[in-house]
């Protein structure tokens, strides 16, 4: 036999219909199965707190409560003579299976509006079954630079030992959440199946970096190429194309390579844009050092004049 609902919402006997929508209210939020997962307690007690709403949050059930005439799980006492017996034969016999008091809770509170059904029983009363949604499963799951940048298909493995391909599609980001629906928890009562939520972690790339959808590379060159001008092949993450280094080229100067960023929302792509950066040999050269001492052009040079107060 369930327990007294005045008893199990927290209120007194003669508290109002507001006092106990409000307790409902408090209650039901906090105990919600999306918000205690795996708490089997929060559950049960989150199914007693609704069924003690339905049956004093309704003014009529309430009142057919408090006169004996339903016990607690709303189920008719035994049979005795209350005034219903003398109604006339046109009466509607199903005057006690109707929703308002869940539909004027539901219409207010968006969060538990998907929490109930109802349906009506063959009989007298109407029969009130739950409805759950089955709770999102959150995802983390690890995915390569470039795979993120052009798409790839990735597999991840549930509690349960099923697997779910996973679509990346091209151009996703890090920490981008891509929702599967229906492939999260199992609903109760009939309730829809929860989604699964995958979170995308894109790993670093050695070279590459990603501003919004554009790609950065620094790209080093040789003294020779900065000085004489070169066609140098730059990698992409679609693959190397041939650019071109002009004559005079500096540590710092950023040259564009249109439409090899990440594909963009609107079928597009962004720009990879590749930062010059002047490599000397690592090996002292005997004949550059003789041309640099001899090089009075580079001894009037002061590149940090700039830099003078």
């Amino acid at each position: 036999m369930s327990e007294d609902p005045y008893a199990v919402l927290g209120v007194k006997r003669e508290a109002s219909q507001d006092e106990i929508r409000k307790a409902y209210r408090q209650l039901a939020k906090k105990l919600h199965p999306d918000l205690n997962p795996g708490d089997k307690q929060a559950e049960d007690k989150f199914k007693q707190v609704s069924v003690a709403y339905d049956l004093v949050g309704d003014a009529e059930k309430r009142a057919r409560y408090d006169r004996g005439e339903i016990d607690a799980s709303g189920n008719e006492r035994p049979r005795e003579r209350y005034y219903r017996d003398f109604q006339g034969a046109g009466a509607d016999e199903h005057a006690y299976s109707d929703n308002a008091g869940f539909a004027d809770f539901a219409a207010s509170d968006d969060i538990l509006r998907e929490m109930f059904t109802r349906r009506g029983g063959g009989g007298g009363g109407g029969e009130r079954q739950f409805r759950l949604r089955g709770q999102d499963v959150l995802y983390r799951l690890p995915v390569a630079f470039i795979e993120a940048v052009n798409g790839a298909t990735k597999r991840i493995t549930m509690p349960d030992g099923g697997t779910i391909d996973v679509v990346i599609p091209a151009g996703t980001r890090d920490k981008q959440v891509l929702r599967l629906r229906g492939k999260g928890g199992p609903g109760l009562g009939g309730g829809a199946a929860g989604d699964a939520l995958v979170e995308i972690e894109v790993s670093p790339h050695k070279f590459f970096t990603r501003q919004g959808d554009d790609i950065h590379l620094e790209l080093p060159i040789s003294l020779s190429e900065a000085v004489l001008g070169a066609k140098l092949d730059v990698p992409t993450p679609t693959g190397s194309v041939r650019m071109t280094v002009a004559k005079g080229a500096n540590t710092g100067r950023v040259l564009r390579l249109k439409g090899k960023g990440a594909p963009r929302s609107d079928g597009g792509h962004g720009d990879e844009y590749v930062t010059l950066k002047v490599v000397l040999p690592e090996t002292t050269d005997p004949e550059l050092e003789a041309f640099v001492e001899r090089w009075q052009a580079g001894k009037d040079q002061n590149p940090r004049r700039h830099l003078e107060a």
